[in-house]
């Protein structure tokens, strides 16, 4: 079965995981995450053979293609570009925008800021290959008939790919919650995870935010990381005290603020980042010892 970007257990509304250190957490462990869709399934044409009723349309090159959610995992998603265009126009409500990532190498589009946040934490947290905006538009069945919707993004992971919109919960209608309904039954069917992110754990965006200072690449002629790394495989120390223990203090915090970012050391997220921070070898570096 399928998991969800979601875990544990909670309310029909949003579920919350626990996870701490940065060095370990997940996009699921960051995201608050919308419940509320799956009571919605009786509302979908889920009939025998549905899968080859349902179809997906993507934008691989100049012309649509279109197949059956059945045949959804088959097509080569890496081809595909966003189905429809983004705009930009005077007195539009919302704000779209380019946001880079490390994991890409590249600008990728964003329609909010609530994407904008979901395209930097899942450059941090997801372990990231690509970003592939508004991928294609899905068109079901329902009690009512024919609908359209068109999934915010779809995440290409190490750990697979993650089907995910992206809605803040007072903003969510009924209709909505049918859509994400039907995107959950696309994804199970194709073998990928779904979500719907509507916010993000207390401190998440400050502290993801606050590292990305340091996320692109950083000389270090003066040898500081492996000190770091050095210092910090003694056990937790706070951020302070670890980058006073280096050669350099003041350059130091930027290049801990780079392997944090990089996950060879994490930091405890239910704290605000500040130098009081708790930050450790990370558990990978622990494990088979930090050859980088």
């Amino acid at each position: 079965m399928v998991s969800t970007l979601s875990g544990g257990s909670g309310s029909a509304g949003r579920v919350e995981r626990t996870g701490s250190w940065s060095d370990t957490c997940g996009l699921g462990d960051l995201a608050r995450l919308y419940q509320g869709h799956g009571n919605c399934k009786e509302s979908l044409g889920l009939g025998s053979g549905w899968s080859d009723r349902w179809t997906v349309t993507w934008s691989l090159g100049r012309t649509p293609v279109s197949c059956s959610v059945r045949n959804l995992a088959e097509v080569e998603v890496f081809r595909s570009r966003p189905v429809r265009r983004f705009t930009w126009r005077p007195g539009q409500w919302h704000r779209p925008g380019l946001e880079y990532l490390v994991s890409t190498d590249r600008h990728h589009g964003f329609e909010s800021f609530e994407e904008e946040l979901l395209l930097l934490v899942a450059d941090f947290a997801a372990d990231l290959v690509e970003a592939l905006a508004q991928p294609f538009r899905l068109e079901f069945l329902t009690t009512d008939g024919v609908i359209r919707h068109t999934p915010d993004y779809l995440l290409l992971t190490a750990s697979g790919p993650w089907l995910v919109d992206v809605r803040p919960e007072e903003r969510i209608e009924p209709e909505d919650e049918v859509k994400f309904a039907a995107s959950a039954e696309a994804a199970l069917a194709a073998g990928w995870n779904y979500g719907v992110v509507t916010g993000w754990r207390k401190r998440v965006v400050g502290i993801v935010d606050g590292l990305s200072a340091g996320r692109r690449d950083l000389a270090d002629q003066l040898g500081l990381q492996e000190q770091l790394l050095r210092v910090a495989a003694s056990g937790p120390l706070p951020f302070g005290e670890l980058v006073e223990r280096c050669g350099y203090p003041a350059i130091a915090r930027a290049h801990a603020l780079h392997l944090l970012w990089h996950r060879r050391l994490g930091v405890d997220m239910s704290v605000p980042l500040g130098d009081s921070s708790p930050v450790r070898l990370s558990a990978d570096a622990r494990r088979f010892g930090d050859e980088r």
